[in-house]
């Protein structure tokens, strides 16, 4: 750049100004694209009709008194229909019932103490 004139060093420069501005905003963009799509996605492979499936299933087992053969029965189904792995265990008060319940379908994980009064 030494045998350039002054102009022509400038014309050059603000050349890769141009260039390194574009190639940013480019990176920028390629981003926030990336950022939408997997958050759009993870909407929609929640399974929340799973989960309330699971979880209405599990409140009218706690009922029973056989209840080791149904929670067996919840876990096999769930693992061989929706490939989800559900665990719960159960507590008996008085006047109440604990239910805590564990889901994952390998990208959900959901938990949940639920308790009736």
């Amino acid at each position: 750049m030494a045998r350039l004139n002054e102009d022509a060093q400038w014309i050059i420069l603000m050349g890769f100004l141009v260039s390194f501005s574009l190639f940013f905003l480019a990176m920028v963009i390629n981003q926030s694209t990336v950022v939408g799509q997997t958050t759009s996605e993870s909407v929609i492979e929640f399974p929340k009709n799973d989960i309330r499936d699971m979880r209405g299933a599990i409140i009218q087992s706690a009922e029973f008194s056989d209840g080791e053969i149904v929670r067996e029965d919840i876990s096999v189904l769930s693992l061989a229909r929706k490939n989800s792995v559900v665990n719960y265990s159960t507590f008996h008060d008085i006047n109440h019932t604990f239910i805590d319940i564990h889901y994952n379908n390998g990208v959900t994980e959901y938990n949940e103490n639920w308790t009736s009064l």
